[in-house]
C-alpha cells in the first residue's frame, strides 16, 4: 500500500500589496518591519530590465529602495538573510556569498559555501540554512560561514529536489519548489516533507494581470505581526497570506 499523500494546507488571500514586474525575485523577508527583496537578473534577450540586487520593498508601490547591487556581469544574485547586524546574499555562480554591514550596507567580507549552487538563504535565529536547487539545505555558522549540518528533505521517503527560496516559520523550514506553484513544509527534525501549499490560483491570477509573470518564488513570515506573504519572479502582486503554521 502506497504512503498517504502529503497533506494540503489550506490558506486564505487576505491582503494585496503591488510588486515591480521588472522584479525577478529570489529572496523575500521580513526584518524589523520592513518587508525586503533580493533580486537577480534574468536572460539579457529576454528580460534586459532584471537587475541583481536588494532592498527594501515599498508596500505601496511595490518598487524595490535598492540597498546594494551587484554587477551582473560577474554574479547573479539569490536569497538573503539577516542575523544580528549582518546581512548575507548568496549568488548563484562561482558560489560566493557577500556579507554586509546593516548600517551602510557595505560589503564586510566575501565567503565561499557547499553544495552546487547559491539558491534560497534563512535562518533559525542559530544558523544560515540555505538550498542549492538539489533537495539538501545547508545549515552554516553565521560567524565562521562553515557548514555545521545538512538536512536531507524527503517526500513520502522520496528525495526532494528543486528546493528554492526559504523561510523559517515557527519551527518549520518553507521552501519553494522551483518551476512550480508549491510550498512544501519540512520538518528540520527529519527533513520529511509534512504539508504542501498548492498557490496555483494565484499564479493564475498574476499570469492574468501581468502575461510576463513567471513561476512563483518568494515566502516571508513577520513574526511580529503574524503575517506570511508570498510572490513570484515578475508577479505584479504580493499577497498577505494566511493558513495555519
Amino acid at each position: 500500500m502506497p504512503p498517504p499523500a502529503v497533506p494540503l494546507i489550506n490558506y486564505a488571500v487576505v491582503n494585496y500589496l503591488p510588486h515591480d514586474t521588472n522584479s525577478f525575485t529570489e529572496g523575500l523577508l521580513v526584518n524589523n518591519g520592513q518587508l525586503w527583496e533580493a533580486t537577480g537578473h534574468a536572460p539579457e534577450n529576454e528580460w534586459p530590465q532584471t537587475r541583481s540586487l536588494f532592498g527594501t520593498v515599498n508596500i505601496k508601490t511595490g518598487v524595490i529602495a535598492v540597498k546594494a547591487e551587484l554587477d551582473k556581469n560577474k554574479y547573479f544574485g539569490e536569497g538573503i538573510s539577516f542575523v544580528g547586524n549582518r546581512l548575507y546574499q548568496l549568488t548563484l555562480s562561482p558560489k560566493i556569498g557577500f556579507v554586509y554591514d546593516t548600517s551602510r550596507f557595505r560589503q564586510v567580507k566575501q565567503f565561499t559555501f557547499p553544495g552546487k549552487e547559491g539558491w534560497g538563504l534563512t535562518t533559525d535565529s542559530t544558523s544560515l540554512i540555505m538550498s542549492d536547487g538539489t533537495g539538501i539545505l545547508y545549515y552554516l555558522d553565521p560567524t565562521t560561514l562553515q557548514q555545521v549540518k545538512t538536512i536531507t528533505v524527503t517526500e513520502n521517503g522520496v528525495p526532494a529536489d528543486s528546493l528554492n527560496e526559504l523561510e523559517y516559520i515557527k519551527g518549520y523550514i518553507y521552501a519553494n519548489t522551483w518551476l512550480t506553484n508549491t510550498i512544501v513544509k519540512i520538518s528540520p527534525a527529519t527533513g520529511q516533507v509534512i504539508g504542501r501549499l498548492d498557490l496555483t490560483p494565484l499564479a493564475e491570477e498574476a499570469k492574468t494581470k501581468y502575461p510576463g509573470s513567471l513561476e512563483m518564488n518568494g515566502i516571508a513570515y513577520d513574526a511580529a505581526n503574524d503575517k506570511i506573504y508570498v510572490t513570484g519572479k515578475l508577479w505584479p502582486t504580493i499577497y498577505q497570506v494566511q493558513f495555519a503554521h
